[in-house]
This record gives C-alpha cells, sequence and structure tokens, in this order.
C-alpha cells in the first residue's frame, strides 16, 4: 500500500480537546482527525489503538474508551484522558497516529542519521501498510519527523523516549486542585463548569466561580449556597435561536430571570450581555455564570459539539429541531445519518427524569435516535400522527397541531396553546417551520417547569415586536414592496422561507441576497442556488459573508454560486455580485418597485445591524421604491493595533 499524503506533512488534519461529553463518549478526551488523502488499513489502526493503550499505562492514566470512527474522507481517532491532562493527551493521540501511520525510517548512513531506530517500537508485530521511502522521499519523511521531534515532542521513533516526553507533559498540566473539587462537585451532585481561565460550581443565580489559579480546597467551598437551574440545550439545522429565543421567554413568563446563548450572543432576561456568535461551549458557560439567572437555554450547535464537546453535561432538556444537509465534510460529517447523530450528541446531557425533545417529521432523526435511552418528547405538524398517537397511548409527550391549532399533551393531560395562525411567529400560518419550533419549545419548557398558561401566553405574542426574534423573519413594508429579513442559510431554511413570505405566489418580481460561509462545500453551495433558482428571481444579488470566508478567497463563493445560478436557468442579467453584505442588501432596494418582494438573508452581525437600521430609517422616512436611498455612512477603519 502507498498514500498520497505529504511524507513532509503531518498525518492528521486537526488534533483537539474533548472538554465534555461530546460525540464519542461522555467523558473527556482528546480527539484526531486522520489528514486526507493518508492510505492506511486494519493493521495502522491496531497499531493507533496499541499505542494509546501503552502511552495509557506508561503515565497510569486509567482505561477508557477508544473510538475509531472511518468514514468517506478517512478516520476520526478519539480516546478518553483524564480532564486536567487533555493538552497532553493531544500530544498522546499525535505522537501515537504519527508512529502508527506513516512509513517506517530506515536504519543506517544517510537514513535518519544517528539514533534512528526504526518504526515506533510499539506494535510492531503488525505489518505497516506504507513502505520505508527511499531518496527525494525518504528525505522529505525524515524532515517531517525532524519537525515533528523537536523539543517538548515526543519522538515518533522511540517510543521509551515518547513516554519520557509524553511524562513530563502531563505532570506538568496536571492540577490535582481542579480534580479534588470536581469530585466534591460530583460527590453533591452539583454541576461543575471548568475553561482554561475560571471554574464554577452550581449554576445562574446557585453559582459561585474562581480563577483556575486561586481555587480553594473543598473543605472551604460553602457548599449550601449551591444549586442548579433549570437548563435547556438547543440544537438542529433550523430553527435552533427562534427555539431558544421563544423558551427564555416562555422561562420569564413564568417569573424567572432567565438568561440565553446563541449566535447573537449572551443575554439575561433579553438585554444584551455579550455579542457575537456564543453558540458553543464558551457561550454556555457565560450564560450559566451570571448571578442573577433562574433559568437558561443554550443553543448548542454543531461545530462546538464536535470540535470541544458540551460545556454542561446535565440538563432538563435537550432539543434536535431537524437536519437537513449543511456542514458536510467537517470532522468526518458526510451525510444525514452522521449530522443526526452528532446533533444527538445533546441527549447525553440530559439528567435522569429528562426530557429529550425531538422531532417526528425527521425520518432521518427518528431513526438515529431510536438507539438512545431516555425519556422523549416528540413533537410533529399533526398531533394524532401514528408515532405521537402512540407515543401518548405510553405515557409519552407529545406536541403538535390539530384543527389549526397547537395541543400538548404531557402527563395524561393535553392543554390547548392556542390557534396557530394567531401566533405571530407564523405569519398567519404560513410558516410552518415555526408552528415546529414552538412545538419543540412547548415541550422543552414544560421539562424545565414552566406551565401551558405561560407558554400559550407567550406564543400568543412572540414574535409581534422585531425585538422578540431580531434577523429571524423580520417584515418591513414601504409603500407596496413587502421586505423581509432572515438568516435562512441552508436548502431547507431558504425554501422554508420563501414559501412563508409568499415568493412562490407573490404578484411582483422576487430580489433576493444569496450568499454562504466559505467552510460549506461546492455541493452545498451550488444547493442553495438551485433552491433560489426554483423560485424564479428577477434579481439575485451575490455577496460574502465577512468574518466567514474560512479559508476561501474574496468572491470565490459568489463565482460558485453564480454558475450554478446559471445553470438551473437565471439569466446573466439577473445575477450581481455586491461581495460586502451591506451593499449586496442596498441593491434590491435600488432596484424595487412597488409590487415586488425583497428577501434579505443577512448572516454578519454587524451587517445584519446596519441593514436592519437603514430599514427602520425608509419606514420611518416613508421612503417608497423609486426613490433616492439615504447615503451609505462614512465608516472610519479602525485604528492599526500597535
Amino acid at each position: 500500500m502507498t498514500t498520497d499524503h505529504d511524507p513532509a506533512a503531518e498525518p492528521y488534519e486537526d488534533s483537539r480537546r474533548l472538554t465534555g461529553c461530546n460525540f464519542f463518549f461522555a467523558g473527556t478526551g482528546a480527539a484526531l482527525e486522520a489528514a486526507p488523502g493518508l492510505v492506511f488499513d486494519d493493521a495502522t489502526v491496531a497499531r493507533w489503538r496499541a499505542n494509546v493503550a501503552a502511552a495509557r499505562g506508561a503515565l497510569g492514566w486509567p482505561d477508557g474508551d477508544v473510538v475509531v470512527r472511518l468514514h468517506q474522507s478517512g478516520a476520526s481517532l478519539a480516546f478518553e484522558a483524564p480532564f486536567d491532562r487533555l493538552y497532553a493527551a493531544t500530544e498522546v493521540n499525535e505522537w501515537a497516529w504519527w508512529a502508527a501511520a506513516l512509513p517506517p525510517p530506515l536504519q543506517g548512513e544517510g537514513r535518519g542519521g544517528d539514533g534512528v531506530r526504526g518504526a515506533a517500537t510499539v506494535g510492531e508485530t503488525h505489518p505497516h501498510p506504507n513502505p520505508p521511502l527511499e531518496g527525494e522521499g525518504f528525505r522529505a519523511q525524515a524532515e517531517g519527523f525532524q519537525a515533528f521531534c523537536a523539543p517538548g515532542y515526543a519522538a515518533v521513533w522511540d517510543s521509551d523516549l515518547a513516554f519520557h516526553t509524553l511524562h513530563l507533559l502531563a505532570a506538568a498540566e496536571a492540577n490535582p486542585a481542579l480534580v479534588a473539587l470536581r469530585d466534591a462537585a460530583a460527590a453533591r451532585g452539583l454541576p461543575f463548569l471548568a475553561d482554561d481561565d475560571e471554574v464554577s460550581i452550581g449554576m445562574g443565580e446557585g453559582a459561585r466561580t474562581w480563577p483556575i489559579d486561586a481555587l480553594p480546597a473543598p473543605e472551604a467551598v460553602d457548599w449550601a449556597l449551591l444549586h442548579a437551574i433549570p437548563v435547556a440545550l438547543v440544537t438542529g439545522s433550523n430553527g435552533k435561536t427562534t427555539t431558544v429565543r421563544l423558551v427564555a421567554a416562555m422561562a420569564r413568563a413564568q417569573g424567572r430571570h432567565a438568561a440565553h446563548s446563541c449566535t447573537d450572543g449572551v443575554f439575561l432576561d433579553g438585554e444584551p450581555l455579550e455579542s457575537g456568535d456564543y453558540s458553543g461551549p464558551t457561550g454556555a458557560r457565560t450564560a450559566l455564570r451570571q448571578p442573577g439567572a433562574q433559568a437558561a437555554v443554550l443553543e448548542t450547535a454543531r461545530g462546538g459539539m464536535l470540535r470541544r464537546g458540551l460545556a454542561l453535561c446535565r440538563a432538563d432538556a435537550a432539543v434536535v429541531t431537524n437536519v437537513s444537509a449543511d456542514h458536510f465534510g467537517e470532522y468526518g460529517i458526510h451525510d444525514l445519518d452522521d449530522l443526526a447523530a452528532a446533533k444527538l450528541t445533546v441527549a447525553r446531557a440530559v439528567r435522569d427524569g429528562g426530557l429529550l425533545v425531538l422531532n417526528a417529521d425527521d425520518p432521518v432523526l427518528a431513526r438515529q435516535s431510536a438507539k438512545l435511552d431516555g425519556e422523549r418528547g416528540w413533537f410533529a405538524r399533526d398531533f394524532d400522527a401514528p408515532p405521537l398517537a402512540a407515543h401518548r397511548q405510553a405515557g409519552g409527550a407529545t406536541c403538535g397541531l390539530r384543527g389549526g391549532r397547537l395541543l400538548l399533551s404531557w402527563r395524561g393531560a393535553t392543554h390547548d396553546l392556542g390557534a396557530v395562525a394567531a401566533m405571530p411567529l407564523t405569519l398567519s400560518g404560513r410558516a410552518a417551520y415555526n408552528a415546529a419550533n414552538a412545538a419543540a419549545a412547548a415541550l422543552a419548557a414544560m421539562a424545565m417547569g414552566v406551565g401551558p398558561a405561560a407558554i400559550a401566553a407567550t406564543l400568543a405574542r412572540f414574535g409581534a415586536s422585531p425585538a422578540d426574534n431580531p434577523g429571524r423573519l423580520q417584515h418591513w413594508r414601504l409603500g407596496a414592496l413587502e421586505v423581509y429579513l432572515d438568516y435562512a442559510h441552508n436548502p431547507d431554511g431558504l425554501q422554508g422561507l420563501l414559501h412563508a413570505v409568499g415568493a412562490d405566489r407573490r404578484g411582483g418580481r422576487l430580489a433576493l441576497v444569496l450568499g454562504h460561509a466559505g467552510n460549506r462545500e461546492d455541493a452545498d453551495l451550488r444547493a442553495v442556488a438551485a433552491t433560489a433558482a426554483a423560485f424564479a428571481p428577477q434579481l439575485v444579488v451575490l455577496k460574502d459573508i465577512g468574518g466567514y470566508e474560512r479559508g476561501r478567497a474574496a468572491g470565490e463563493v459568489a463565482g460558485i454560486m453564480h454558475a450554478a445560478l446559471r445553470a438551473a436557468g437565471v439569466a446573466e442579467a439577473a445575477i450581481e455580485t455586491r461581495l460586502d453584505e451591506v451593499d449586496a442588501a442596498r441593491r434590491p432596494l435600488e432596484w424595487a418597485r412597488d409590487g415586488d418582494l425583497v428577501v434579505l438573508p443577512v448572516h454578519e452581525l454587524g451587517a445584519r445591524a446596519k441593514v436592519v437600521a437603514l430599514l427602520d430609517t425608509l419606514r420611518d422616512s416613508h421612503w417608497r421604491p423609486g426613490m433616492a436611498l439615504p447615503a451609505r455612512p462614512q465608516e472610519t477603519p479602525p485604528e492599526p493595533d500597535e
């Protein structure tokens, strides 16, 4: 066997700590993604496992899960490790895989210099799939080994020397005070949150936080003051932020101070504390550490779960809204089943007696969740669909529509939450996806102790004010021009939005803005463009998303989408490019006339604020299509960082 992998490069493309319960296992550890193009076989994986076992033994670490996940672009390799030695665990993983996967260096003069003894001594009974290299190939390989084996890195050619280095790294990282505090919290059933800077026990109003370098002894902690608060995690491909905001509003309607984290920031009682994408572990910890919080709702994005795991492994509810094609190609996620399994990581956090809330209308999600334990709450469009009816018959919680009303079944009682068409969030019932979000939120809120009256009252008013759900289905009527601003970012989300706002039954012309983050595969970008093309727009303005290029050159995403639009039949004259997101949103307004429909998926927070301010100004000044737009305010570039 040979390899197309550059022998001078590292044999992995990503190596990371898993700081909480995660996609692979319920503990902490390290994960590694094998480099694309590296060829390996079962024997290579066996060598990696043997190397990990040997390193654990040499370091005195306990046994734990070791997971190999093979997929179409390579392998994900993860193992459990002590939570106070996770940087060392990544070094163990890198050494174990390097020693297992790359061709062994040869012995003798000119083949590695002095002291090179061949492949790592662990697992040598397995034949190596990649033979030793000769000539220029060997020189590149040797340089790669030398770069990896610089001071502080484990020697891939000598396991004894490697273990000595790894032992020093692990000993330097070990934090006995942290372990003692974690164990004392666990013995009392209290949540424990740790990061590189701080440690906290409890949540919200029942939490206390200390600097990582000034931890108290367990006996110095006033344990009586510490406690948990009701918490829900929310994930899915679409609807996460809306569902988070709904559940937080329901908790407030119950009289609780509610913190929430999402792609827009961290909030307490709806007031911003931090701005930016806080849908990962950092946002969760920030929300859970708010001293006044009596409940918390945490948006839990796929990326954070795969990179680090969950910040919190104890929740009253976890919601998975749906799964749809998005983010394929990252961390070995290549299809909907992979994606559903990744999002169902949140199930690990649901406490005994808590509720995992799932979408019964999503067949992939239903199939992937069948192997999980614990109590379920199912929601669907049809309250009387067979899966929901059977679940209710068995005593389970359900939520769905019957006769245009949203019904919630909980512990044998059925609660009428109101007419869906009267809920502002549903656009008179046209935004069916928001009816589903409302059903999911209702189940999660009940699991957090919110009553049906507070849930119904929230659904009757939420969405009437733009402040309720900023950046999602916001609407302006400017004369006879309809303008909608939303976050739609994948084919399902865009299609649902365009249906909801009437793009398929309009009388006038359609203009929309189109773009995407650069970390999507080309096929994902083409799929979004094809979805837009199916609605026969008369103008498509292509953009970049500032800060989300993620390795793509400026205009590269727009170029791929442009070609896809043309292939789907959109005329060249109907396609324009304005890479700046604010300029892209202004162009359809310049173009529009009375009776048209303008749809603006705007993603970057700063750009959205500017577009919303512009649209508010146009509304307040009674602007009409055909009139000049206000000049874009002059923006002063930031001062250089000295």
